[in-house]
């Protein structure tokens, strides 16, 4: 009835996680741009990714809420205890009753979408997945956080389909959803680190035509696409995309950085967006009913259909030469030491880079009241007022220096 069984049907056996890999993927990722940054460009799980590999809807309602007091909003302000005997026929202990850092107990806000199970396949469960795996590996990036959670086997199970030198051998056969593949694989238990150091160096090593840009058949993403928007020539594909989980989660997929892997030429990019003052948003301190206080961030969401990029389909999809130019100079491509490299540096730009030309996409409208990220950039090189105002001394003494005219009497 909720249409997740296949969901559910992904711990059949058991999935394990190969931590050394996902560890070394995440030291590549970049909060501020949602992407992996690969010595060959960007790349990054999509939308379309979690359609194929979780088998969840990427259309619909958006999941809000917000996290305890649900009940003065919804049902005739019924208490949350009354809703459980009725649904589960059983009064949880006050203890128990919002507990939800276990794995075997689920926190007490997701009880409005329980009762109507009917329901539940008309949410985009899709979006919610891929916010909740941007914020856990945002928050993973922060050296102090040493547990990565979030949809592990999503991100894996892409790393495997992206990247085929990471394949582990022997899980050739085919179900839905595409994660089930590698249901039963068993990494090695050796020591960490060292694996980690290995994975680096491999992930240090790839060239563009080692990532496969568009694992799944242009049919297959016309269907995952929105069809009435698409035209012969040109895909059509969401500009941004607010993600909502956790009723407090806003991500941003922006897919303006990653053109490839929908079949187009990536071109120098637009400037990232800065959503750092919603990135420390988790949801403590008060609860609000957010689809009132976050009401201008749900209007993006309805209003996604509207806001679509436009871009040529090509053969051959994969960064411009004016983007490798520009990614070679202003990105860290390389993490392991000069030594373990044998010097990629020399390798030139490849010349088919040159034969897809730039990519033609349209400047992107900013939404309102989103920070603009070159404005904190400048602020860092030029200083603040504040800062302006504790060195305006030395500047006025060096003034008054020169108009003293040189030392000496006469």
């Amino acid at each position: 009835m909720a249409g997740l069984y296949h969901l559910a049907r992904l711990n059949d056996r058991w999935f394990r996680l190969d931590e050394a890999l996902v560890s070394a993927f995440v030291e590549r990722w970049r909060p501020e741009t949602h992407t992996f940054h690969m010595p060959f460009g960007e790349c990054t799980v999509t939308l379309q990714d979690v359609a194929y590999h979780l088998g969840l809807p990427v259309d619909g309602r958006y999941v809000s809420g917000c996290l305890s007091e649900f009940h003065i909003y919804i049902q005739g302000g019924r208490p949350a205890w009354v809703w459980f005997q009725e649904l589960l026929g059983v009064t949880p202990p006050p203890s128990q009753l919002f507990a939800d850092k276990s794995g075997n107990r689920v926190h007490i806000r997701w009880l409005p979408y329980v009762a109507r199970l009917e329901e539940m396949g008309t949410y985009s469960w899709g979006s919610a997945a891929l916010a909740w795996l941007y914020r856990c590996m945002c928050r993973v990036a922060n050296r102090h956080v040493v547990k990565l959670a979030g949809p592990i086997q999503l991100l894996q199970s892409w790393i495997f389909w992206c990247f085929p030198l990471f394949r582990p051998a022997g899980y050739e056969t085919f179900s839905w959803p595409l994660a089930s593949r590698w249901s039963g694989y068993n990494p090695s238990s050796s020591e960490k680190g060292p694996r980690v150091q290995m994975w680096r160096l491999r992930i240090d090593r790839l060239q563009d035509r080692e990532f496969i840009w568009m694992p799944y058949s242009i049919l297959d993403v016309l269907q995952v696409v929105h069809p009435e928007a698409l035209e012969p020539r040109h895909m059509a594909l969401w500009r941004f995309v607010t993600s909502l989980i956790y009723f407090s989660v806003i991500e941003w997929h922006q897919i303006d950085r990653v053109l490839p892997q929908f079949g187009g030429v990536q071109p120098r990019p637009n400037p990232a967006l800065n959503i750092d003052f919603l990135m420390s948003k988790d949801g403590r301190g008060g609860d609000r009913w957010f689809p009132y206080h976050l009401q201008k961030w749900h209007l993006y969401w309805d209003d996604r259909a509207e806001t679509v990029l436009r871009f040529d389909v090509v053969a051959d999809p994969g960064p411009s030469h004016e983007f490798l130019e520009w990614w070679s100079q202003h990105r860290k491509r390389f993490l392991s030491p000069d030594m373990h490299l044998g010097d990629p540096r020399a390798v030139s730009i490849p010349v088919e880079a040159s034969q897809r030309g730039a990519g033609r996409v349209p400047d992107m409208d900013r939404p309102e009241d989103v920070p603009d990220r070159r404005r904190v950039e400048r602020r860092a090189r030029v200083g603040t007022r504040r800062s302006q105002r504790d060195w305006r001394w030395l500047e006025h003494a060096m003034d008054n220096d020169d108009d003293a005219g040189p030392a000496g009497g006469g």
